[in-house]
């Protein structure tokens, strides 16, 4: 049985791509630009590929919840948020332009952080590549942001297996091992082993030993997972994922106030620019 659930979870993690659209298949993902060094960048494309503009490529690394990779335009509900924005919540015209590099969320959320501190939320799924290919920025991007940004990664949650990946996450965050969080994620992507089965109890079964060969003891994994902090993270992602309307990952949200992505922003590293400069005109105000 176990053989069984294993590929048949590897073809659901394919179909179903990093949209909201259960039967919409994911699009290519797209050659990364030449990336912050990392433990492990994501692959390139192969040389045959037909070349890419930046556009296209910043639009491919974006899934729209219609299944496909370009987003629309600001549609109505986007200029009425606009229209309700108070003129000290944009950015200065020039660069960065509201409804066209980030989106305005109205009314704004709370956030998890103290004061003085501006939250930098990225929604995303271990199973996205594209959420794999933005991680060497973030990662850059963590060992030289400023101190007054706060980073929380937030495992969107839509469907049974986001569920299942989330609540991965979350276990080895109460077991305190970031580290795995970064292996479970190569393992996922790189190895194509998925880590999650047909059910809790054989996804379980399965992260047990994969935790075990990483130093973590079946017991202390399981105590984690089914720990009350976990289930109270889970509760919390779903919540988020309900709050900001998360239609694609990765989504990066600032302050509850201002959501992007690498579409909107151009490119992974104009996105990493563009959270600098939404997270400092939060922390001026």
């Amino acid at each position: 049985m176990r053989g069984l659930l294993v590929p048949a979870v590897m073809l659901a993690l394919a179909s179903s791509g990093c949209s909201h659209q259960e039967a919409a298949p994911p699009a290519a993902a797209p050659a990364p630009e030449t990336a912050p060094a990392a433990a492990n960048p994501p692959a390139a494309a192969p040389p045959s590929a037909p070349a890419q503009s930046a556009t296209e490529q910043a639009r491919g690394a974006q899934e729209s919840a219609d299944g496909g990779s370009d987003k629309p335009e600001s549609s109505d509900v986007s200029l009425e948020r606009l229209a309700t924005l108070p003129k000290d919540e944009q950015l200065p015209t020039g660069r960065w332009k509201p409804g066209v590099n980030y989106d305005p969320v109205v009314p704004g959320q709370p956030t998890s952080v103290e004061p003085g501190k501006v939250e930098v939320i990225e929604v995303m799924w271990l199973g996205c590549p594209h959420c794999y290919a933005l991680e060497p920025y973030l990662q850059a991007w963590l060992r030289s942001k400023p101190a007054y940004t706060v980073f929380v990664r937030v495992p969107v949650i839509w469907r049974p297996e986001h569920r299942a990946h989330a609540r991965l996450l979350y276990t080895l965050k109460a077991l305190g091992r970031p580290d795995l969080i970064e292996k479970a994620f190569d393992t996922i992507q790189q190895q194509h082993n998925p880590l999650i089965a047909g059910s809790d109890e054989e996804s379980l079964r399965l992260e047990q030993a994969w935790a075990a060969q990483n130093g973590v003891s079946a017991a202390d994994f399981a105590n984690a997972y089914n720990s009350l902090s976990v289930s109270s993270d889970l509760a919390r992602a779903e919540e988020l994922t309900q709050r900001y309307r998360v239609q694609s990952v990765p989504l990066i949200v600032v302050n509850g106030k201002y959501t992007t992505d690498v579409a909107k922003a151009g490119s992974a590293a104009n996105l990493i620019q563009l959270i600098d400069d939404l997270a400092a005109s939060e922390h001026r105000h």
